[in-house]
């Protein structure tokens, strides 16, 4: 068995924006990712959807506009097709990357329910953007049919979801036995499909799920050692972007909230993986949390790169 169990969490650099790009992108993430392994680390791996669900988005709805017999496809499914074919490529890469290292690990893909709650605030405030750009009177039917937008000057409107906090991960016992299994497990894609429990039946949300929320309750669920956020700047700074801005190579959950009051962090970027640093950290108050580029982590596992974040 592997001596440290850890939640990956992959940002978008980590998967390209296009599905070729992708290809390529997922062969260079299969190499940190097989780095890890040969560190002796069980990984549980889940990532970013933003431009593969938004693509899919789009092409389902043109072809509902081409063709009008075929069904709209809702978010819930369009997240799910994303969690397949991203997981399927992420999958395909790793094994192949682990078998040229001499390692036989098996690499399976779980599709992912996480149920939300239908009364959530953030499906009052929806804030994530989706889709084409429409005309105004395409806008207009959205509306209709109960969904948001939103205009941008001189582009068009866009569609805009909900992005409610994660609740329970459906699947959680088959993850626990393939991690148990020393196997390399990918989950929860895209922050998991949104689901909605009514009685013994779930239904899909039309919302997206922040990926590193459910990259802390993932790694809290399986109590991992570790949660690794892998993103596109190689370790935490203060004052980003100015001057006076400077790298932080540690610091305790106490510090990161005071960081946090001081504004830190911005809200669609670096705030979310703090928050879920914490997060995890509040329940496995023995475990680190690392966020680091793909470039950096196998020097960060280390403790040569990166910022590591603990309890105390």
């Amino acid at each position: 068995m592997s001596r440290k169990r850890a939640v990956v969490s992959l940002g978008h650099n980590a998967l390209g924006y296009t599905t070729e790009a992708q290809w390529d992108a997922v062969r260079v993430t299969a190499k940190a990712l097989a780095d890890l392994v040969e560190e002796d680390y069980q990984l549980t791996i889940t990532h970013s959807n933003g431009p593969q669900v938004s693509m899919i988005h789009k092409a389902m709805t043109e072809l509902r506009r081409i063709y009008i017999d075929y069904t709209p496809v809702p978010m819930c499914v369009c997240s799910a097709m994303s969690q397949g074919y991203v997981g399927y490529d992420i999958q395909n890469a790793l094994r192949s990357e682990l078998l040229a290292r001499g390692i036989a690990k098996p690499v399976s893909t779980i599709l992912t329910q996480v149920t939300v709650d239908p009364y959530d605030e953030a499906f009052y405030e929806p804030t994530k953007v989706i889709g084409r750009y429409m005309s105004g009177d395409d806008a207009e039917i959205e509306i209709k049919k109960g969904n948001y937008v939103k205009e941008y000057p001189g582009k068009g409107f866009r569609r805009v979801v909900a992005a409610p906090k994660p609740i329970d991960i459906v699947e959680i016992e088959a993850i626990r036995t393939l991690a148990d299994a020393d196997q390399v497990v990918i989950a929860c894609g895209g922050g998991g499909i949104p689901v909605i429990e009514q009685q013994h039946v779930l239904k899909g949300a039309s919302a997206v799920i922040e990926k590193d929320a459910i990259a802390s309750r993932l790694a809290a669920e399986l109590s991992c050692d570790e949660l690794i956020i892998l993103t596109d700047v190689p370790c935490v700074y203060r004052d980003y972007g100015s001057e006076n801005q400077a790298p932080v190579s540690a610091m305790t959950s106490d510090e990161a909230k005071a960081l946090i009051a001081q504004g830190q962090f911005e809200a669609g970027t670096m705030l979310p993986k703090i928050e879920a640093a914490i997060g995890y950290l509040a329940s496995r108050k023995d475990g680190r949390a690392l966020i680091t580029s793909l470039g950096e982590v196998k020097e960060a596992v280390k403790g040569r790169a990166g910022t590591v974040i603990t309890w105390d």
